[in-house]
C-alpha cells in the first residue's frame, strides 16, 4: 500500500461505499458555493501567546514569560465594530484563544463589549486559572461555550502539559463549568503514544461528570510536537482510535468527535458530525495577536492574508484568502495522483508543508497503513 493508486484501489476497506460517494459528490458542492461566498461565521482572536503552563505539544510554541505584549483589546474590538456594518454579529462566533486567554485580565470588559455589540462569544482554555468566581464573572459579560482541554489520566495529562497540578486544575474547572447555566462546553482530548491506552478510562471519567461533547484530535507535527515521537500514533493506532470513536458513538452515553481535520474515508459521517470540511479562510478567520489577519490559529504564517495595522480586515476577507478558497494548488506530492482529492482538497490548511507543497499527513493514508492490526 505504498502509493496513492493502490489506496484508491477497489481493494481499498476505506474507500467510501456508494451511499457515501454520492453523498460527498452533493457535499462537494455544497463546499464550492461555501468558497464561493465566504461567509465570515467563526473569528478567532489570539489574545495572548503568555500561557501558565508549558505544554510539550504547543503549536504556537507559546511560554510564561512575557515575549511579546497583548494586543490591546481596543484594537481587536474596532475590528468586531466594523465587522457589525457587513454581518449579522449574532451570527458570528468570537472565540477567545492564545496562549492562555484567562490570563488576561480583561476579559470581562472586552466580554461584555463583544456582548453590546451583538456577538456571541467563547473561549479555549486548559482551566488552570479557572475559579469559581472568574467563571461567575465571565458568564455576566456574556460567555457562551467554553472548551476545555484534557488529555489523560493524571500522570500523562501532567506530562503533556508540563505542570505537575495541570490535571487537578483541569478537573476543578471542569466541575466549575459543568455546573454552570446557559453554558455550552465540550472538552478536547490530544491523543498520543502515552494516552492512547486510556481512551476507555478518559471516556468513562468524562461520563461519570457528565460530559456529553467530546472533541479528540490528533497532535499535529508543528510547532513544540513536530520532533518528539511519544507525541504522535501509529497508523495501526489510529485505525483503532477511529473504531473507538464509531463504536463509542454508537453506544451513546458520550458523543465524541474526531477532530476538523483530514479525510476519512468509509470512516466520513461515522467518527464526526458530516464529512471532512477545512473552512479555514472560508468560515473561519482570526486576528493574531501582532495584529496579523489568518485564517485558523494553526496555520502556517504562510498563509498570513495581512495585518488589521495596516490592513482593512473586511477587504482582506472578502478579497483575500484564494489560497485556502481555491485549493487546486494543493494536488502535488502524495496529493497529486489521489483520487480523494476531489474531497480532500489537501488535507487540513495546518497540516500543508508550504516548502515543498505537500501534506505533512495523510489520515486516509494512516488508516491503509493501520488495517493490519486492530487494537480494541
Amino acid at each position: 500500500m505504498g502509493t496513492m493508486n493502490n489506496i484508491n484501489s477497489g481493494k481499498n476497506p476505506f474507500y467510501p461505499n456508494f451511499r457515501q460517494r454520492l453523498s460527498l459528490r452533493i457535499f462537494k458542492k455544497y463546499i464550492n458555493v461555501e468558497a464561493k461566498l465566504h461567509n465570515l461565521t467563526y473569528l478567532f482572536w489570539e489574545c495572548t501567546t503568555r500561557c501558565n503552563i508549558s505544554c510539550i505539544h504547543c503549536g504556537s510554541d507559546c511560554r510564561t514569560d512575557n515575549i511579546s505584549k497583548d494586543m490591546p483589546a481596543e484594537d481587536f474590538l474596532k475590528v468586531t465594530s466594523a465587522l457589525r456594518k457587513v454581518y449579522n454579529p449574532n451570527k458570528l462566533m468570537i472565540v477567545l484563544t492564545g496562549g492562555e486567554p484567562l490570563l488576561r485580565k480583561d476579559l470581562e470588559a472586552v466580554g461584555k463589549e463583544f456582548y453590546n455589540q451583538g456577538y456571541p462569544w467563547g473561549m479555549v482554555t486548559n482551566g488552570f486559572a479557572l475559579t469559581q468566581e472568574r467563571f461567575n464573572n465571565l458568564l455576566s459579560s456574556g460567555l457562551r461555550s467554553i472548551t476545555l482541554s484534557l488529555d489523560g489520566l493524571e500522570e500523562n495529562h501532567n506530562w503533556l502539559r508540563g505542570h505537575k497540578q495541570s490535571y487537578k486544575k483541569a478537573i476543578e474547572a471542569l466541575k466549575i463549568i459543568q455546573a454552570g447555566k446557559d453554558i455550552i462546553f465540550d472538552v478536547v482530548t490530544c491523543v498520543n503514544a502515552q494516552n492512547f491506552e486510556q481512551l476507555e478510562d478518559i471516556k468513562n471519567l468524562l461520563i461519570g461528570m457528565n460530559v456529553r461533547l467530546w472533541r479528540i484530535f490528533t497532535i499535529s507535527p508543528i510547532g513544540r510536537a513536530k520532533d518528539n515521537p511519544l507525541l504522535h500514533i501509529s497508523p495501526k493506532q489510529f485505525h483503532a482510535l477511529m473504531e473507538f470513536i464509531k463504536n463509542a458513538r454508537e453506544e451513546g452515553k458520550i458523543i465524541p468527535s474526531y477532530g476538523c481535520e483530514g479525510f476519512l474515508g468509509s470512516y466520513e459521517g461515522k467518527v464526526r458530525d458530516g464529512y471532512f470540511f477545512c473552512r479555514a479562510g472560508i468560515n473561519i478567520g482570526s486576528v493574531l495577536n501582532d495584529g496579523s489577519i489568518s485564517a485558523c490559529p494553526n496555520n502556517s504564517s504562510k498563509v498570513i492574508q495581512g495585518n488589521i495595522y495596516q490592513d482593512d480586515f473586511i477587504d482582506v476577507w472578502q478579497n483575500k484568502y484564494q489560497i485556502m478558497r481555491d485549493r487546486s494548488w494543493t494536488k502535488t506530492g502524495l496529493c497529486k495522483d489521489c483520487k480523494e482529492h476531489v474531497w480532500c482538497r489537501g488535507n487540513g490548511l495546518h497540516l500543508r508543508d508550504f516548502e515543498n507543497n505537500t501534506v505533512m499527513r495523510c489520515h486516509y493514508k494512516d488508516l491503509n497503513e493501520g488495517i493490519k492490526d486492530t487494537i480494541f
